[in-house]
């Protein structure tokens, strides 16, 4: 599958260059603390200047530029039995799910509860059915597993249930090595998980301008074993970084370059995405807002700045701060992945399923965010003009107050020239009446149901799945 591309400018060329030159001050002579002595020394022997006493390390600007050159500028990512391989790369735009939400509303009863394990599997499988959703970043967080068990229990019922490429957030040393064992099984061989890599890991940078020690060993190891990385910074303008965007932008991208220059000198050609999590804080109450229009218009610029450094961007939109699927939730997702989407965004995260500030999932609101997704993707199509579609002959033929209807463009392209969502309703008021009144978001519920009902694929063999269980914490018996 090849993604589309996009088509909007935020920031001009001269102020993209500012952003970057003011990223590199803050790299060179603020600098970035770092709690992990061995990679500092590492740092240090290849050109930082290193304060071991406070772990503060500064990177020059040619540290920058070496690791930007050795980065790749295409990433794939790959899917499995006829699911999308991602192609990260220019201006391709991808979109599909993320978070790490701590609640869910049932699909039975429509009460927000605690997420469990087998809920990963169930928003894999009804994910696994969205054609608009192209990759899995793992939604949710098991409030059933302890953390040493998180990891497995996240990517290993992803794995089952969904084709798609598999994204997670890590949280332990050890869940992340028996995570990638598993994928060596699923893959075949290490060889083949290296080449074509199912699943793909999420390290994080702390804004400002901090890396954790247990996410540095992180990165260290999942660049070891091969797997794609990203370690998105996550500013919240106003409170974590300047309350101006381009202020937010310029420590954001200092904090996004350190990440890179990590994993290049870790191990040059590393895979690793340029990562962007912008959100901001609303002044007059000091609460966190993800669904804001500035963490939008932040977004799109900075997949501007990584087509600047020729780099794929991991980008955030989608989030809404809503409680509910409501009219709130559709506007604001809406306008901030239609402006990700037409600044080419590569790997549009968050984009579905997410509400309450990124807390909770909700199983309609996936399916109604697939068809968000799929008028986004039909602007981003844009009007194919040829001399079929011009139908001049049609016209010709027609005339003055004919009508089109059994006219041959309209016979040749009724499929495929017009978008048709899932929940759209256009029912006239009594018919609308006769069927329930019910209104999107129902009838995206009803829709998830059948889909779960219908949908039994497991994209992994029951012996794998059965040599792991005794060991881990998958849930797929309950899935069924």
């Amino acid at each position: 599958m090849q993604g589309l591309n996009g088509q909007l400018e935020i920031l001009s060329q001269g102020e993209i260059e500012w952003i970057h030159q003011t990223s590199l001050e803050i790299l060179q002579d603020i600098g970035v603390k770092m709690e992990n002595n061995s990679l500092l020394k590492m740092l240090a022997d290849t050109g930082a200047e290193v304060d071991s006493e406070q772990q503060i390390v500064k990177i020059p600007p040619a540290m920058v530029e070496e690791a930007l050159e050795n980065a790749p500028s295409k990433v794939v990512l790959y899917g499995r039995d006829g699911k999308p391989d991602l192609h990260l790369e220019g201006q391709k735009v991808y979109t599909g799910t993320g978070g790490t939400a701590v609640n869910i509303f049932d699909l039975e009863d429509g009460e927000r509860r605690p997420c469990q394990a087998r809920d990963v599997g169930l928003t894999a499988r009804l994910v696994d059915n969205l054609e608009h959703i192209d990759f899995f970043v793992v939604p949710v967080y098991p409030d059933d597993r302890q953390k040493n068990k998180a990891d497995e229990a996240r990517f290993l019922n992803s794995l089952c249930y969904t084709g798609k490429h598999v994204m997670g957030g890590v949280y332990s040393a050890d869940g992340i090595e028996r995570v990638i064992d598993f994928a060596v099984e699923a893959a075949g061989s290490e060889k083949k998980l290296r080449e074509r890599p199912i699943i793909s890991m999420i390290t994080s940078i702390i804004s400002p301008l901090k890396m954790e020690r247990d996410y540095t060993e992180f990165m260290e190891y999942i660049i070891s074993r091969g797997i794609p990385i990203v370690a998105p910074p996550a500013p919240i303008a106003g409170a974590t970084s300047p309350l101006t965007m381009a202020g937010s932008l310029a420590q954001l991208n200092a904090e996004t370059l350190f990440g890179i220059v990590l994993a290049q000198v870790l191990e040059p050609g590393a895979r690793v995405l340029y990562g962007i999590v912008p959100t901001t804080m609303d002044m007059r109450t000091s609460s966190f807002r993800f669904g804001s229009i500035e963490s939008g218009l932040m977004n799109a610029a900075g997949a501007q700045l990584a087509q600047y450094y020729e780099l794929p961007v991991y980008n955030t939109a989608g989030v809404s701060d809503s409680r509910s699927p409501d009219i709130q939730a559709g506007y604001e997702k809406m306008a901030n992945i239609m402006l990700s989407g037409l600044t080419g965004a590569n790997f549009i995260h968050d984009a579905a399923g997410l509400l309450d500030t990124g807390l909770s999932v909700a199983f309609e609101q996936y399916v109604i965010d697939n068809d968000i997704l799929g008028m986004v993707k039909k602007a981003l199509a844009g009007i194919a003009v040829d001399e079929e579609r011009l139908a001049f002959e049609d016209i010709k033929k027609i005339g003055p107050e004919g009508n089109f209807l059994t006219a041959a463009s309209t016979m040749k392209f009724l499929r495929t020239e017009l978008y048709d969502q899932e929940t759209f309703e256009a029912d006239r008021w009594e018919e609308w009446q006769r069927k329930g009144a019910r209104n999107a978001a129902q009838r995206a519920r009803e829709r998830a149901k059948e889909i779960l009902k219908e949908s039994r694929k497991k994209y992994l063999p029951e012996t794998l799945i059965n040599n792991w269980k005794g060991q881990d914490p998958v849930e797929v018996e309950k899935n069924e």
